[in-house]
């Protein structure tokens, strides 16, 4: 055991790097705040699915109780992902502290954003109608941006030196987010598409120019979490570790060839 600069002890393994946290007890502030936040933000999403199913309504389209359920669902569990995954990361404990508390904080204001507008009836993204409309449209474009940045720094630190962890994590764990590039990329690609339609007058042009990304968008952004998770689960058995490095190599060709077949759609439709 080795003490860290915040007073907290921590394992180490045979190469020094940290041992991730396993226990709400030993986590850092900052790891139960995201948890915390990530909880909150899917029970939002569960909530408007109750929601949904009272109010009804379309579940397609820019104006739906769609995209506050997703949203909330989506950007909770990746929040929570993302504080896992980078505790196998050989990243400075205060720089982690750092981006995921942006991190989390930029979740909510997308979340946040996305949720008022619903409730407004009026569309979240691309919206330009009224000034306050598009200071929303804008805030959430450029919180976008901010999670790229974000997301963009973890990826290079997990290809810089190899991640922690059991047998197959540092592949999960790399693959995962070099999967997760192609959903971000994908995301600015349809916000970008979509504000030049907007700013250029064809409004309705822009709620329907994502569609073609949206696919490739949902595939990829969570590959950080099922593979970093499959590894793990593998760890709890008795394989031994080559085994388990095969079960994750196979487990990413078949996720990058999901990938590259919504990247085709996408090509095709668009």
């Amino acid at each position: 055991m080795q003490i860290e600069k915040s007073g907290r002890a921590s394992s180490r393994d045979n190469s020094g790097a940290p041992v991730p946290v396993t226990w709400w007890a030993e986590a850092r502030p900052v790891e139960r705040l995201c948890h915390a936040t990530g909880l909150l933000l899917i029970l939002s999403g569960l909530a408007h699915l109750v929601v949904f199913a009272v109010d009804g309504g379309p579940w397609d389209g820019p104006v739906s109780w769609r995209k506050p359920v997703t949203f909330g669902l989506s950007f909770g569990a990746t929040l929570i992902a993302i504080t896992w995954v980078t505790s196998y990361l050989r990243v400075g404990p205060r720089l982690r502290t750092v981006l995921l508390a942006v991190f989390a904080a930029d979740c909510v204001v997308e979340v946040g954003g996305i949720t008022l507008q619903a409730w407004r009836r009026v569309p979240s993204h691309l919206d330009m109608e009224t000034p306050f409309d598009t200071g929303v449209s804008m805030t959430l474009a450029v919180g976008g941006g901010v999670l790229v940045v974000l997301l963009t720094v973890f990826a290079l630190a997990s290809f810089r030196n190899p991640p922690a962890g059991p047998a197959g994590m540092s592949l999960a764990v790399r693959s995962g987010f070099a999967i997760l590039l192609v959903a971000l990329a994908s995301g600015a690609a349809m916000i970008a598409r979509g504000v030049v339609l907007a700013r250029t007058g064809h409004q309705e042009a822009a709620y329907h120019s994502t569609a073609p990304l949206k696919p490739l968008h949902g595939v990829s952004l969570h590959a950080v979490l099922v593979l970093p998770a499959l590894a793990w689960l593998l760890s709890r058995t008795p394989w031994s570790e080559a085994v388990r490095r095969r079960i994750v190599a196979a487990a990413t060709t078949c996720y990058v060839v999901a990938v590259i077949g919504a990247g085709v759609w996408a090509v095709l439709t668009y």
